[in-house]
């Protein structure tokens, strides 16, 4: 398939190229004809010491590649943590990391931090957690508005403890952060693959949260392949998410399932300022 409209392509380096040392990846986005990338929070602890956030700068900036996206810490996500923030055991380790985050941002002038809510814990009320996510999230959005920045909340799926299947749920987080006088620096994180796995009226989501949605991630669906593995239709999508005002990149996040995880998008639409289309190899 393909598409006549222009977008701009970011890879998440977390779960593309998996298989090279993290610093190793923005170069090899670049080599794969990318000039932009996206990470989830690309190390080992909350709080890495500066010669680890120094490395990590530095290889973003030697590959010659724009930084448009980074995750706050989110836990072990391998191990099933799916963020920090609502935790009130972990508030104080999201704070610090907090500065962090943004620190890096600012030094690569990245536009957007993503801020993943955190499971649901056992035994404890759901309010007590929302309460610590709200204080942590308008934390989050100060910090993020002192460079210019959004902070994103984003639905998960596959995650039966995290509580934001939906849209609509993380709208409400960030309308119940908003009133608590936080600045108007979130915004919803739209995974189409996610929305779409969780139940969600794409076309619905797009028309309703327009303004609302600080970026957009894509995956095929069913099995968060490459664009054309599966049965979503992407390419429409990303038509009326352009028809309705986004400007935003596109993040590529799915799962390597050929040799060459880019073979569906032209090496000559991959770099930005470049005529942009979906096509499934």
């Amino acid at each position: 398939m393909n598409a006549n409209t222009t977008f701009t392509y970011t890879v998440n380096c977390s779960i593309l190229l998996a298989d090279l040392p993290v610093l190793d990846r923005p170069r090899a986005a670049r080599s794969a004809g990318f000039d932009a990338v996206e990470f989830w929070w690309p190390f080992p602890t909350s709080t890495p010491s500066d010669r680890q956030v120094d490395a990590f700068v530095t290889a973003i900036d030697d590959a010659g590649v724009r930084l448009t996206g980074l995750n706050f810490a989110a836990g072990d996500m391998p191990g099933g943590d799916r963020g920090i923030l609502s935790d009130p055991a972990r508030a104080a380790e999201f704070r610090d990391n907090i500065a962090i985050t943004i620190g890096i941002g600012q030094r690569l002038g990245t536009p957007a931090f993503n801020a993943l809510y955190g499971n649901r814990i056992d035994g404890m009320h759901p309010g007590a957690q929302d309460d610590v996510a709200d204080e942590n999230l308008a934390a989050a959005a100060r910090a993020a508005a002192a460079i210019d920045a959004v902070v994103l909340i984003e639905p998960v799926s596959g995650a039966p403890r995290y509580p934001l299947k939906t849209a609509a749920d993380a709208i409400a987080v960030i309308d119940r952060v908003h009133a608590t006088g936080a600045p108007d620096h979130l915004r919803l994180l739209a995974d189409l693959y996610h929305l779409q796995v969780n139940g969600d009226d794409l076309t619905a989501v797009i028309d309703t949260h327009a303004r609302r949605i600080g970026h957009v991630q894509i995956a095929d669906a069913p099995g968060r392949g490459e664009p054309g593995t599966g049965a979503l239709d992407l390419e429409n999508h990303l038509r009326h998410l352009l028809q309705v005002g986004y400007a935003g990149p596109i993040g590529l996040e799915y799962k390597q399932t050929h040799a060459d995880p880019f073979a569906w998008l032209p090496r000559a639409q991959r770099a930005a300022g470049s005529a942009r289309g979906l096509s499934a190899s």
